[in-house]
């Protein structure tokens, strides 16, 4: 097999920096843990010691920390001053939580797939599934965390009102379910922005459930959300003018159970919101960047879920349109379309 010196190099290159990148997962943990990155962005220019002084953490230490992250591009250093700082992209990402495009969340992700690794070489050996809740603690509050961005930039301002008829329901007062709800970010956010109405988040996960009602304490927001363990199959109520399933569908091991029973509960003039991964319907529609993000979270967070349970469907986090409209078709809905998308998102509409 002759080899091409010049692909060789490049393909080197690229993996140099996935290394890199990797190596740089958990700096870019303790950067967010331990406040570096917002005492940074918000002082300026400032040396190791000053850092260091502001987080009340130990010169040494921050000083190799902000030279990675130098030698990432996550920070510039200024030469002469020996000075580190952000420019206001680079706070975007790693300090400002509220941005639309913070990502600092993503490293307790990471950090659950190499942590929870065993338990996947295992799954590939025997066929079998690893549940969420028998997933690494960090998982869960990173996965809340890493959702709340492109929640509470969008749901509320573009996806809710893509929807036919929603955003009139929710302000005249509807009743939703949300269904895997998790830490309850989403059932939050629109809860606020909805006075009228009322929200019910639905999870199988309880310590998520327990995570889910301090948060809506804190909001004071109780008189208005409840929070209940029970799975998508087994969720009550009755004449939801609205159904929300964020992220969390492909998840399922019964799919098409969960949209069923959704449909059996769903009011005759109500709507079923899908919030899923953007993905295209082959596999060459997603050899990008957010189709390799998605197939590796796929591969070892949401397939193994699915496995765990009843049907085992594995849909994948890049199931695509089709495959879903064919869930949401054998579930009894029979009104269908994308009614929005962002570069990593795609909201489907189901009516009955």
């Amino acid at each position: 097999m002759q080899v091409d010196e010049q692909k060789l190099n490049a393909f080197m290159g690229k993996m140099l920096d996935d290394i890199g990148a990797a190596m740089n997962t958990s700096l870019m943990m303790l950067g967010d843990r331990l406040g570096l990155y917002k005492a940074l962005a918000e002082g300026g220019s400032m040396d190791p010691t000053e850092l260091a002084d502001r987080t009340g953490t130990a010169e040494r230490y921050v000083r190799e920390w902000l030279s990675a992250q130098a030698a990432s591009g996550y920070v510039n250093y200024d030469a002469p001053t020996g000075t580190f700082s952000m420019s206001p992209e680079q706070a975007m990402v790693f300090a400002q939580e509220d941005s639309p495009v913070f990502l600092a969340a993503a490293g307790d992700l990471v950090a659950a797939t190499i942590h929870d690794e065993p338990r996947i070489a295992e799954a590939f050996r025997t066929g079998e599934g690893v549940g969420w809740d028998k997933r690494s603690g960090c998982l869960f509050c990173g996965t809340a965390r890493f959702f709340r961005t492109a929640y509470r930039h969008h749901l509320v301002q573009e996806w809710l009102p893509a929807l036919d008829g929603v955003m009139a329901k929710l302000e005249r007062g509807a009743n939703v379910a949300d269904i895997g709800c998790g830490h309850g970010v989403s059932t939050l956010l629109m809860a606020e922005a909805f006075p009228n109405s009322r929200f019910t988040g639905f999870d199988y996960h309880a310590a998520s459930i327990e995570a889910a009602r301090k948060a809506a304490s804190d909001a004071h927001l109780r008189d208005r959300v409840d929070f209940k363990v029970a799975t998508a199959k087994t969720f009550t109520g009755e004449n939801y003018d609205l159904i929300c399933f964020f992220d969390c569908l492909h998840d399922m091991g019964d799919p098409v159970g969960a949209m069923r029973h959704a449909r059996d509960l769903i009011a005759d003039d109500g709507t079923c919101m899908l919030v899923e991964p953007f993905a295209g319907d082959a596999l060459e529609d997603n050899l990008n960047p957010i189709g390799r993000i998605y197939y590796a979270a796929s591969t070892v967070i949401c397939t193994p879920a699915s496995l765990d349970q009843e049907v085992g469907l594995a849909l994948g986090a890049q199931a695509g349109e089709l495959r879903l409209r064919e869930v949401a078709r054998q579930a009894g809905f029979t009104r269908f379309r994308r009614a929005a998308e962002t570069p990593f998102n795609m909201v489907l509409e189901a009516r009955p």
